[in-house]
């Protein structure tokens, strides 16, 4: 009787927990958006080409998009900017490394933190109003934020295992 052959040793990358945060409702949901924000540009850089662009599934969706999207969600929500094309943000620019797509969402969540650095009231509206209608309140954007980059982590986390074997936050 022959031995089954021994499982690929997998990448296993320590777990972060979930932020432990002020008691201060602004400081909650700031923590855990910065904690899933942190948690899907960990799961792109590294990821090797061309698989960090190759879809996963059969939609398309792939890490290097997933986080191109996410750049276009900041932007969208906190800066007030105008989208013409939301299924184009989930594909990256052949020309574009994961450097890049990672470098302009750090961007975008940079500029995004600081507009909700003017936010006191999470009932008031974030400071820049949409092309299509109201500035959301603050309390509305930090929650959505929130949904949507913690639902593509976790797109992301099963990309990122079906790549390299990486696990873990």
């Amino acid at each position: 009787m022959t031995a089954a052959p021994r499982p690929r040793r997998r990448s296993r990358r320590r777990d972060t927990p979930p932020p432990r945060t002020g008691g201060s409702e602004i400081g909650v949901l700031r923590g855990f958006l910065d904690y899933v924000r942190a948690s899907i540009a960990a799961k792109v850089e590294g990821a090797p080409e061309p698989d960090v662009r190759t879809a996963g599934v059969p939609s398309g969706t792939n890490l290097l998009g997933l986080l191109h999207h996410l750049t276009f969600v900041e932007r969208s929500t906190f800066l007030g900017e105008s989208v013409a094309d939301w299924p184009g943000t989930f594909r990256a620019a052949p020309e574009d490394g994961a450097a890049e797509v990672v470098a302009r969402y750090r961007k975008a969540v940079a500029e995004a933190n600081d507009v909700l650095d003017t936010c006191a009231d999470l009932g008031s509206p974030v400071p820049h109003a949409r092309p299509n209608g109201p500035a959301p309140s603050a309390r509305w954007a930090l929650t959505h934020m929130i949904e949507e980059t913690g639902r593509h982590a976790g797109h992301a986390d099963i990309l990122r295992e079906l790549i390299d074997g990486s696990t873990g936050r």
